[in-house]
């Protein structure tokens, strides 16, 4: 198939957004799951987003002079992650999935990163063997859980919104739970719905959002819990969180929250096992 790649511009924001809707909507439909996008215009506002970012990677297959793939990798810490990836649903199968994912694992190379992560959507076997075959390995199983939002306190941990004075504190916590920071991830995201739990007196837990596109790390999964009750909103499809942590998934559904979907967290390079609680972004 006479397929080239490119690098993205900020001009292909709708087509990607539009090939990136139908992609994962065909997929999801095909296995009888919600899709990743609710819409054309969030995953081009979503893609857009990225297409702009100075430091977000981003590759464009094109046949014929029409875009027919993309694939994005986030490189704003010593871990890269790659998404979303998506292929046209008239051309998939035919390997134009696999070069993007190449040409984004050779960038990786060429700069170093100690380690390349990706979430990726558990039904679809087909990304999942592709992953693994390229050298990816599974490290974490996550369930995606939505629900009304729960709008509550708990007990001694109280949730505000991130300042820039606390990014000193969190990348600590952050490095403590996976060994490494994403403390520019993090600083994009104070002032965008970042926040903070506060429990005797000092910084024990923090997101830059409860979605798909947020992640959160916490000494204990009370700081967890304080951070998943705290959104006046919880965002289509959901967030993410780690199945194996038995206890906080007990209480999330006793709060009427349920399980979408369940996604795998692989990795290729470094990776750390996480002490304290966590949940994962789409990306790692």
């Amino acid at each position: 198939m006479d397929v080239t790649l490119r690098a993205g511009k900020p001009e292909d924001s709708n087509e990607c957004g539009r090939v990136c809707y139908e992609a994962f909507k065909s997929i999801a439909d095909r296995h009888g799951f919600p899709p990743d996008f609710p819409s054309p215009e969030v995953a081009a506002q979503i893609v857009g987003s990225m297409l702009r970012h100075p430091r977000c990677y981003s590759v464009i297959a094109e046949r014929g002079g029409r875009i027919v793939g993309s694939n994005f990798m986030d490189e704003r810490g010593a871990i890269a992650g790659i998404g979303p990836i998506s292929v046209d649903p008239e051309v998939q199968d035919s390997g134009i999935g696999k070069r993007m994912m190449l040409n984004a694992l050779e960038r990786a190379a060429e700069k170093k990163f100690a380690g390349v992560r990706l979430v990726q959507s558990a039904y679809h076997m087909r990304s999942l063997s592709l992953y693994t075959k390229l050298g990816f390995d599974p490290r974490e199983t996550l369930s995606v859980f939505h629900g009304a939002p729960l709008k509550k306190r708990i007990d001694e941990c109280e949730v505000r919104a991130a300042t820039p004075s606390d990014l000193d504190a969190c990348n600590r916590l952050c490095a403590y739970v996976h060994g490494c920071d994403r403390a520019d991830e993090l600083s994009d995201a104070i002032g965008q719905g970042a926040s903070v739990v506060m429990r005797a007196g000092r910084i024990t837990g923090y997101s830059t959002s409860i979605g798909f596109g947020g992640y959160a790390v916490a000494e204990s999964n009370d700081e967890l819990k304080a951070l998943i009750a705290a959104p006046r909103e919880l965002h289509e499809p959901g967030f993410l969180l780690p199945s194996r942590n038995a206890e906080l998934m007990r209480w999330c559904l006793a709060q009427g929250l349920r399980v979408i979907m369940q996604m795998t967290l692989m990795s290729i390079g470094l990776y750390n096992e996480p002490r304290g609680a966590y949940l994962p972004s789409i990306l790692y």
